[in-house]
């Protein structure tokens, strides 16, 4: 196959980097004939499948793709949504959505592990911590999590962790909370041993078996509750407070770190991100100082460069799953890094006063429409409230108002016992609170006589209930001063100039694919009628989204061969969990209790023996021999001593080492024939994709990285999508929903807070599947390995790969290995990573999955042009290392050492280096026509961590920024 056998509007070669010229000289390099005698090479001929993918058999233009998925948007009907429940609409600023959601300079950025190209973003989560800090009331907050279930079951599991005494093993649960976080919490606990208790606040008795409470503030009905002697009598007895609150209403009400809560969490959805028919949004996790090595997912420290400027990276990264594996708090690694930029900029750009203008309309209208609703026989069940109502039926039936607001186009949130929930958000006008009383009037000209704010007033009214706020927030001056348009946008921008995204160069990061999110898959993801979806909408509504999902399930089953799928994990991680948690209930639907063993490869990522541990098993991890490939002799001795207790294997294919193992099938054999099952991290699925699938070769269930594989973007760290296909077997137990109706007859509970996880950015995979079709799929799949062998092949005259598989192949990725160049010159894996910033690329992946490495994926879509020039870089910077190793450069004081080299290092007037300026900044021929300029020195790490600052630093420390 070849581009120019593609029509001209054909998706395919804009997508496949390498033209066809460039595909004919990395083949003859390799001395091959095509891509498929490479793949013949790679991948054993054991496992590769003889059935096409049967994918859209024909070429779709990206306009005839684009007219077809407006066709298949609009069979959703946008009703006005007032269910709440945790989910609003909203108002992105424009100056927000045109220049971060639609902008890949924001969305196209890798996680921020190399902190002097990631200093934009990272400026941006400080001030997502910082607000949300401002906000709870709380010492220190990550940079975000993935829904608001998961962190309140991330803040019970730290407190369960934290207590470390067997006996308190409840978790008392107010009945208050939102329905999608108790079943979210009903997950979470079962495996670990957690007795929860799911009661009415009043009734909620801290004891001596309990270790922890989650309360929501207000409460799902909307109720604000007093909980400081509920919160002081915990605490009295030993059990840690965690206050699921509203982000919106601590604008106006007091922050649960003043009445007593140990860990306050939440969504910041409302805050400028839209509903998306429930993802992706950026939950929060904000605690006290005592925690902070326990705080799962990732925080941004301030720390210094190696000049002493201010400077930000990612700190304590030693909770990290990579390092920690089956210690580890959390098997979260990830955030929902874009979404938290976008509210952290909604705060920026709108600061404490206006905020405070939007808090009070949204409970002005609120108390407007109560007020109103009492005046016509209506009785309102929650003395107090922000933004939310529970009213009893008055003058009309719930099943009368139900059919009103349906007519109307109007959701409303009813419960079983007839009463009704309504929720106001800063969408909601003078008009729409008309209409609502209007629609539960007996009379329907009534609404005419009953008192309302004049329209001058817009329904504004300050906050008088209980639980006021007093203390200031947002005082710093960056939440001061970006108010108009003008200053926004150029601020925006000039964080994102000190960001290098894929706008920039490649990212060839092994083990995190990072190809083409081409421009017209992301189009869709802003239409109305897909973002502003309510996610617990009536199904009638959602029809578009039903056949994207439906769709989307039955491709992806097409390309693994398995026959079942669940949407509803937001991330790998979360793939990863819900794919051992249905296999432990398959174990336990079969009166296997006991089976409760987990094999891991050593070279297993981080998060394996993380997720394993959550999901109630025992980790065991399996040898690797000298190639890198699974001892199968020791698995074989592990899986058949445990033949009583195996529950799964847990593997990554290909391997985490970038090669295809031979033995994939006896492997998988070894497992069924001691009563396991087969987990597969989906990871590596880029090299597959079209050539085998999983399910034909022996595993029972996989995750599948829709932010890798199948072109949903980074966004500097999340979001992400991780769904699961799953055998006949293991479908019956796929994840349930309180809200919706999905998952198996035997389901295991929720595991994301919306039925369909991040739904949203699942037309993005949809449409690059569908652009791809199955044989642009095959393809892409066999230049990703061809790119792969094409730059491993130019690259080991200078480097020692790690490893190889079969016929001396490598998979999609490969690992170039630099231990040797410490003993020869003192240059490690980091100065290559740091010195290629000057060269202006980002580092692979350092250090993993074996230490002093580098692990390369350049992905399908990147031309040869910009593969030979990332080799040339790395080819030149051997030459600069081996100048050292004979004594031609220094050995401290060196171009590596030193890099990278900013602007300001470079234009000092006394030059004390005994390179030159030149060597140090333009390395190469390109950089004379393209600089990208790292804002900061190398970032000292250590410093970080032992001056912990994670909000943003006194005016006096910020200069370089206001």
């Amino acid at each position: 196959m070849a581009h120019h056998t593609f029509p001209h509007d054909s998706f395919i070669p804009r997508h496949i980097g390498p033209s066809t010229a460039d595909i004919l000289a990395m083949l003859k390099l390799l001395n091959l004939p095509s891509v498929e005698a490479l793949v013949n090479e790679t991948i054993p001929t054991s496992i590769q499948s003889d059935k096409p993918l049967n994918i859209r058999r024909k070429d779709t233009s990206e306009k005839e793709l684009l007219d077809e998925l407006r066709m298949i948007a609009t069979k959703n009907n946008i009703f006005q949504s007032y269910i709440g429940q945790g989910y609003y609409d909203t108002i992105t600023p424009p100056v927000i959505l045109r220049n971060i959601l639609e902008n890949p300079g924001w969305y196209t950025q890798y996680t921020p592990y190399q902190a002097e190209i990631s200093q934009g973003r990272l400026e941006a989560l400080l001030n997502f911590q910082t607000m949300i800090s401002d906000l709870t009331g709380l010492d220190i907050a990550n940079a975000s999590l993935l829904d608001e279930g998961t962190a309140a079951a991330e803040a019970m599991a730290m407190f369960f962790r934290e207590t470390k005494q067997p006996e308190k093993n409840r978790f008392l649960i107010h009945d208050g909370c939102h329905p999608q976080t108790i079943d979210i919490l009903k997950t979470r606990a079962l495996p670990l041993g957690i007795e929860l208790k799911i009661e009415e606040f009043r009734n909620l008795i801290p004891d001596d078996k309990s270790f922890g409470i989650l309360i929501q503030f207000p409460d799902s009905d909307g109720a604000v509750y007093d909980y400081a002697d509920l919160c002081e009598e915990a605490h009295t007895n030993g059990t840690f407070v965690a206050v699921a609150a509203d982000i919106m209403s601590l604008v106006l009400l007091k922050p649960p770190g003043e009445f007593g809560a140990d860990v306050a969490v939440g969504n910041t959805q409302r805050f400028g991100v839209p509903m998306g028919f429930g993802g992706p949004h950026a939950a929060y996790f904000a605690t006290r100082y005592q925690f902070k090595r326990k705080i799962p997912g990732r925080i941004i420290g301030v720390s210094v460069d190696k000049h002493g400027n201010h400077a930000l990276r990612m700190a304590l990264q030693t909770r990290e799953q990579h390092i920690r594996r089956e210690k580890a708090t959390s098997n979260i690694c990830t955030a929902q890094v874009l979404l938290a930029i976008m509210a952290g900029m909604y705060a920026v750009y709108h600061g404490p006063e206006r905020l405070k203008q939007i808090a009070n309309k949204i409970y002005g209208l609120t108390d407007l429409l109560a007020r109103n609703l009492k005046e016509i026989g209506y009785k309102i069940l929650n003395a107090h409230y922000f933004d939310t109502l529970r009213i009893m039926s008055g003058g009309l039936s719930s099943q009368k108002i139900a059919s009103r607001a349906h007519k109307n186009e109007i959701n409303l949130r009813y419960f079983a016992d007839g009463t009704i929930g309504i929720s106001v958000d800063e969408t909601t006008t003078l008009s729409d609170i008309h209409e609502l009383i209007t629609l539960f009037s007996p009379d329907t000209d009534a609404s005419d006589s009953v008192p309302l704010f004049s329209d001058k007033s817009g329904g504004q009214q300050d906050y008088s209930g209980p639980f006021l706020r007093t203390s200031s927030f947002l005082t710093h001056p960056v939440f001061n001063s970006y108010h108009s348009e003008t200053e926004m946008l150029r601020y925006i921008h000039r964080l994102e100039t000190k960001d290098l995204a894929l706008n920039t160069s490649m990212i060839s990061l092994g083990s995190c694919t990072m190809k083409l999110n081409a421009t017209t898959e992301m189009i869709p993801i802003t239409w109305g009628e897909l973002s502003n979806q309510h996610p617990f909408a009536p199904d009638d509504q959602s029809k578009g989204y039903q056949q994207i999902i439906t769709d989307l399930g039955d491709w992806l089953k097409e390309i693994t061969g398995f026959t079942a799928v669940s949407m509803q994990p937001n991330s790998g991680a979360q793939g990863e969990y819900t794919g051992l948690m249905t296999i432990r209930a398959y174990h336990h639907d079969h009166g296997d209790k006991h089976r409760n063993i987990c094999l891991i490869p050593a070279s297993a990522h981080g998060t394996n023996p993380a997720s394993s541990i959550m999901a109630g098993m025992d980790v065991l991890v399996v040898d690797c021999d000298d190639n890198g490939n699974i001892d199968v002799k020791d698995l074989r001795y592990k899986a058949e001593s445990n033949r009583d207790r195996l529950a799964a294997l847990m593997v990554t294919y290909p391997s985490t080492h970038g090669v295809f193992e031979e033995e994939i099938q006896s492997i998988c054999d070894i497992i069924h024939a001691n009563g396991g099952l087969v987990y597969m991290d989906g990871a590596n699925l880029n090299a597959m994709v079209g050539l085998c699938r999983p399910a034909e070769f022996g595993a029972d269930v996989i995750h599948i990285n829709l932010h890798k594989t199948f072109s949903i973007p980074h966004g500097g760290g999340g979001p992400g999508m991780g769904p699961i296909c799953a055998t006949n077997i293991l479908a019956p137990f796929l994840p349930n929903h309180t809200m919706a109706s999905v998952g198996g007859t035997k389901g295991i509970t929720a595991v994301s807070s919306a039925p369909w996880g991040s739904a949203s950015i699942l037309p993005i995979s949809w449409a690059y599947i569908a652009l791809l079709n199955g044989n642009g799929l095959t393809f892409a799949s066999q230049i990703a390995i061809l790119n792969a062998n094409y730059m491993a092949s130019r690259l080991e005259q200078e480097f020692p790969i790690l490893y190889k598989g079969l016929n001396n192949r490598v998979a999609h990725e490969f690992i170039l290995d630099l231990r040797q160049f410490r003993k020869s010159s003192g240059i490690t894996e980091e100065d290559v990573a740091k010195r290629l910033i000057d060269y202006g690329f980002h580092a692979p992946t350092m250090s993993f999955p074996v230490p002093g490495t580098l692990m390369i994926e350049p992905t399908e879509s990147e031309s040869k042009a910009e593969l030979d020039r990332l080799c040339d870089a790395l080819i030149s910077i051997k030459q600069e290392i081996t100048d050292i190793a004979e004594g031609r450069a220094d050995r401290i004081d060196n171009v590596l050492k030193n890099a990278p080299h900013t602007a300001k290092e470079i234009a000092v007037e006394n030059w004390n280096h005994p390179y030159s300026r030149e060597a140090a900044a333009y390395p190469a021929p390109w950089t004379r026509d393209y600089k990208f300029w790292p804002s900061v020195g190398r970032v000292d790490n250590a410093y970080g961590d032992r001056n912990l600052m994670c909000a943003c630093p006194p005016i006096k420390d910020y200069t370089n920024v206001i």
